[in-house]
């Protein structure tokens, strides 16, 4: 059964963030907030644990479309090539923010990630919870969305209705209140001119 955690966004707890710490350190899968849904995530440091939530999604690994989550501009240098000047000038004005933004990944991904893809989601939410947290474990945090099974609601909000749905599927669920129903503003960034994939949260 998963461990059930709550933390006030705007007062951080360091033990029930210690908690959270181990729990990814350890090789677990979690549930979090964001500043659009909730997500499900685990470090990038255990590939164990992405093919865990692979099956949880009930897809294949190699086939997942993952996205990452950092906790500032240099990490994500490290895991992905180098871009031109208007896409770094607009993602430094997004970020942190309700956006994920498609860039070349470096051979890292591949590797750690057992995909083919050459292309990663990177974000940065503006949620002092999962960015005290990626910042914590010291690496980006792979990460999906929950979705409902309730087309029309599309995305669970309530944290206990998600402990419950998942409490034997992942080690945690953290409650940072009540989560938002619209997913992030999804821009491509891997050629010259960025492209909006999905309007979201996220307004340019």
């Amino acid at each position: 059964m998963a461990e059930f955690i709550s933390i006030i966004p705007s007062e951080i707890d360091e033990d029930a963030l210690s908690l959270a710490t181990e729990c990814l350190q350890s090789g677990g899968v979690l549930i979090y907030p964001t500043d659009t849904i909730y997500a499900m995530g685990c470090s990038l440091e255990h590939p164990q644990a992405i093919e865990r939530m692979a099956r949880i999604k009930d897809i294949r690994v190699d086939k997942a479309v993952f996205s990452l989550i950092f906790h500032d501009f240099a990490e994500i240098a490290n895991y992905t090539r180098p871009t031109n000047t208007a896409i770094y000038k607009l993602m430094r004005r997004c970020l942190p923010g309700p956006f994920t933004f498609i860039l070349n990944a470096n051979s890292t991904i591949s590797r750690i990630m057992n995909t083919r893809r050459k292309t990663v989601g990177v974000r940065i939410p503006d949620n002092p919870i999962i960015l005290k947290l990626v910042e914590s474990i010291g690496c980006p945090i792979v990460s999906t969305s929950l979705h409902d099974e309730d087309e029309i609601v599309k995305f669970p909000t309530d944290p206990y209705e998600i402990f419950n749905h998942y409490d034997d599927k992942v080690d945690m669920v953290i409650d940072g209140g009540h989560g938002h129903n619209e997913e992030s503003t999804v821009i491509e960034c891997t050629t010259e001119e960025p492209l909006l994939i999905r309007q979201g949260a996220g307004i340019l």
